[in-house]
This record gives structure tokens, C-alpha cells and sequence, in this order.
């Protein structure tokens, strides 16, 4: 398949009167055409902070950029002027932010924050937007979409607020679509509800998706690929039957064995990751996650490389086969 975004090396570092703070510390991976792609990991450990990279959208100061590439259809985004790549946001490249309560601008109306962009980079008239607008909240299911066009954000829930943010990111046709933890302050039934929704409207228009998200158990339905972050770097990759029924890495294994299960027994205690993230200020050059894995060795204090495991599959860890046999062993 056509690689539609390719990042190499991206590091993006936060400087702060306490030190840098490496957030996102030299990651890579790819994009096809029409795949879906979801990153997970703790909250801080640079899921958020590598997607608004892609679109420079980090404030600076505090936060840059200080190394690596991103490339979208061949083109370093990295490069590009302010101009072009205001030209890139919304139309090539769109995204659902995070927490959909705060996301609209509650002093105006959804008709014109959904008419903005298209005005903006298609250049329609006012009614050629209204019309497209109105077409956009049908596709999403929000009912009688013309009444709702002029209403304001607090007339929204937030499962219709985050609909209106997934027609804001269809607004142009765009090839890739970034959610960052789309879910977010939404109930189950509902989270459900737009996983459902993006994944049939990605496939629909065959437009690309990256998920971010602190939560193993929602992507595995969804995701073609993922990615597991900890400590701003990407510790394990595959496709999601390599990540939920092969794990090679402790911090993988420790997010799925604290995730609720229908197959387990009713009085099975979960099993949560203990202790807390690192001080990225304060990383000593080994395995970021050491101090709180139970796989840790004497060989941990040097930083294991993201090696290939299996046909598609990398783990940084330097005790994949112990893992592997600890899973095993389990089930």
C-alpha cells in the first residue's frame, strides 16, 4: 500500500525552568492510504504531544520540534512555511481533538464553525457551506441537521458534540484524520456509539485514522495497527492481534491484564501497572519503565532498541522471550 504519512526520528521537547522534558523522544512509524492506526499509552506519555506535532500545532514556547521528519505524501511537514501548512490543516490533514465539551467555541453557532473551514479552504459561498454543512451532521446522525445548524454548542450532549467534531474533520475530503482520545468524558454506550461511527466513515471514504488513546479495550476492534507508547517513545508495534494476543513487552502486558474482561471470572481482581510514570526530566538512558516492571534485569539500565520480534511485529525489551513465557504460562 502508498505510505500516506511517514515519521522518522520525531522528537518534540518541552523546555521548562524544572529542564527539558522529552515528550516525544525519537519515534517512527508509518501510514497507508485508508488504514487505521491507533497509539495508546498512559496519560504524559507523548501520545497527544506527537499528534499535534504532525500538524504543528505545539506552542512554542514552551514546547518544539527539535528533530525528525514528518512526511505526508512525500512532503516534510516539518518544512513547509506558516502558510503552507495552514493550507495542509483541516483539508489535507483533520483532526478530532481532545474533550468534546471544550472543543466547540461556545459563542458561535455549529453552522459557522462547520462553514469556516469549508469557506476557508474550498472557497464556497455562504449557501454552498450551508448545504454541505447540513449534509455533514445527517452523515454523522444528528437529527434535523438544518435546525441544528443554528444552535450553539451547550444545545449539544457530548456524544453529538464529538459528532459535530467528526463532521468538522470531514469538512474537506481530508486523507488522514487524527482522534485524540475521541471517547474522552463519554459513557460507554455511547464511546461505542463513535468508534462505530469513525470506523464506518473512514472506510466509507477511505480516508486514514489515527486513534489516540489510554485505552487498550476500545481499539481492538478498530485498529489495523498499533502503537504502545510509555515514556515518549514507542516500546511495542504490530497489528492488533500481534499487541492483544502476543504481547512482547511487560508495559504491554501490564495495560492488558488491567483492562476488565467479559471471559474472566466475576470475582477476578484486576491486576493494575504499578507504580507511577517516569520524570521525563529525569531519564538515566535505560529502560524507562524498569523501575516499575517485574521483568527487570541488570541489562534493563541500557535502553533496549525497538528490534523486530516477528514478521511486523517490534518490542523494545531485552526480555521479549520471558514475557512470552509469562503469557504463555498464564493462559
Amino acid at each position: 500500500m502508498t505510505k500516506l504519512l511517514e515519521i522518522e526520528s520525531l522528537q518534540t521537547h518541552f523546555f521548562t525552568s524544572a529542564g527539558v522534558v522529552r515528550a516525544v523522544d525519537g519515534i517512527s512509524y508509518d501510514v497507508d492510504e485508508g488504514e487505521t492506526i491507533a497509539i495508546v499509552g498512559e496519560s504524559g506519555c507523548g501520545k497527544s504531544v506527537s499528534a499535534l506535532s504532525v500538524l504543528r500545532l505545539v506552542a512554542d514556547p514552551p514546547g518544539r520540534v527539535v528533530g525528525g521528519s514528518i512526511r505526508f505524501k512525500g512532503r516534510d511537514l516539518l518544512q513547509l512555511s506558516e502558510e503552507e501548512i495552514r493550507d495542509v490543516r483541516g483539508k489535507d490533514i483533520a483532526m478530532v481533538f481532545q474533550e468534546p465539551m471544550t472543543s466547540l467555541n461556545p459563542v458561535l453557532t455549529i453552522g459557522r464553525q462547520l462553514t469556516e473551514t469549508l469557506q476557508q479552504h474550498l472557497h464556497m459561498s455562504r449557501e454552498q457551506a450551508d448545504a454541505r454543512a447540513i449534509e455533514l451532521l445527517g452523515l454523522v446522525g444528528i437529527a434535523e441537521p438544518a435546525r441544528r445548524l443554528k444552535q450553539y454548542p451547550h444545545h449539544f450532549s457530548g456524544g453529538m458534540r464529538q459528532r459535530v467534531m467528526i463532521a468538522m474533520a470531514l469538512c474537506c475530503n481530508p486523507k488522514l484524520i487524527i482522534a485524540d482520545e475521541p471517547t474522552t468524558a463519554l459513557d460507554v454506550t455511547i464511546q461505542a456509539q463513535i468508534l462505530e461511527l469513525m470506523k464506518d466513515l473512514t472506510r466509507r471514504f477511505g480516508v486514514a485514522l489515527i486513534v489516540i488513546t489510554h485505552n487498550l479495550g476500545i481499539v481492538a476492534r478498530y485498529a489495523d495497527r498499533v502503537n504502545v507508547m510509555y515514556a515518549g517513545k514507542i516500546i511495542e508495534s504490530g497489528t492488533a492481534q500481534h499487541i492483544y494476543h502476543d504481547p512482547q513487552h511487560p508495559y504491554t502486558l501490564a495495560l492488558l491484564r488491567s483492562v476488565p474482561r467479559m471471559d474472566r471470572p466475576r470475582q477476578a481482581r484486576l491486576d493494575p501497572v504499578q507504580g507511577q510514570p517516569p520524570d521525563l526530566t529525569r531519564l538515566d538512558g535505560g529502560c524507562a519503565f524498569r523501575p516499575r516492571c517485574g521483568f527487570a534485569v541488570s541489562r534493563c539500565a541500557s535502553l533496549p532498541p525497538l528490534d523486530g520480534v516477528g514478521a511486523g511485529h517490534l518490542a523494545a525489551c531485552w526480555e521479549t522471550e520471558t514475557v512470552a513465557g509469562s503469557l504463555q504460562r498464564a493462559s
